[in-house]
């Protein structure tokens, strides 16, 4: 059976879903394909360099995807797909419990929320410059389009960091971010998440084309969490 570009590619976008770095979901993918295989093998189908793919495959074992056999040469194998199935079902459904327990505390205490979706790239870049104009201490930027928002808001952004900001992009790797601005480097990253003051958040699509936006600080923070989670889990 083969498989074709677009049911790889859907494949590689889905595995970044569970936290999976471009090399990570390579890795996986090449390991099902082989059924068991050494970090070199993997190394070859994946097309990822020899010298990380160890640590790929060592990765994809401490995140339960891999395990490793017994003897030499290391062999590697996935973990059964059903196993790893039924924990991100769980991690989901647990998520969404989460979810509704802060729905349910935030709308038993009376405040709104609200969250406004705006359309048309104009109107999603007025609103990201609405955001850093009104940030008055610390401000995340977490996109795969850094050139694109360094370009548009690149007097906002700068002025922001001239009146004290503290400037944090998320950026994938090679990324020229604003001087005098912090960055981490995550693979995989698909939408744009921005954060001002822990109380405002916008979420946009890959395009930039549209984008949810909330004001309510209950929502604005997990919005940051997950940012914070990302750095945390940043690729090295």
């Amino acid at each position: 059976m083969e498989i074709n570009s677009d049911q790889m590619a859907r494949i590689l976008e889905s595995l970044r879903l569970l936290g999976l770095s471009s090399y990570e979901g390579q890795g996986f993918a090449a390991l099902v394909y082989h059924g068991v295989a050494n970090a070199d093998t993997i190394a070859e189908s994946a097309k990822i360099p020899r010298t990380s793919s160890y640590k790929v495959m060592e990765s994809l074992v401490e995140k339960g995807l891999a395990r490793e056999t017994e003897g030499r040469p290391k062999m590697f194998k996935p973990e059964d797909l059903n196993v790893i199935k039924n924990q991100t079902e769980a991690k989901i459904k647990t998520l969404f419990d989460d979810l509704r327990y802060v729905q349910e505390a935030i709308t038993s205490k009376g405040e709104p929320q609200l969250v406004y979706t705006i359309y048309g790239n104009e109107r999603v870049f007025l609103k990201l410059q609405e955001m850093v104009n009104l940030t008055e201490h610390e401000l995340y930027i977490c996109t795969p389009r850094v050139r694109e928002i360094r370009t548009e808001l690149k007097k906002s952004i700068d002025n922001a960091i001239k009146r004290g900001v503290k400037v944090v992009f998320v950026s994938p790797p090679n990324k020229r971010v604003p001087e005098n601005s912090e960055v981490f480097i995550v693979d995989g990253l698909i939408a744009t998440d921005v954060v001002s003051d822990g109380t405002r958040a916008l979420l946009a699509g890959p395009e930039l084309d549209a984008c949810g936006y909330t004001d309510n600080p209950a929502l604005a923070m997990h919005v940051y969490q997950f940012i914070q989670m990302l750095i945390e889990k940043r690729s090295t």
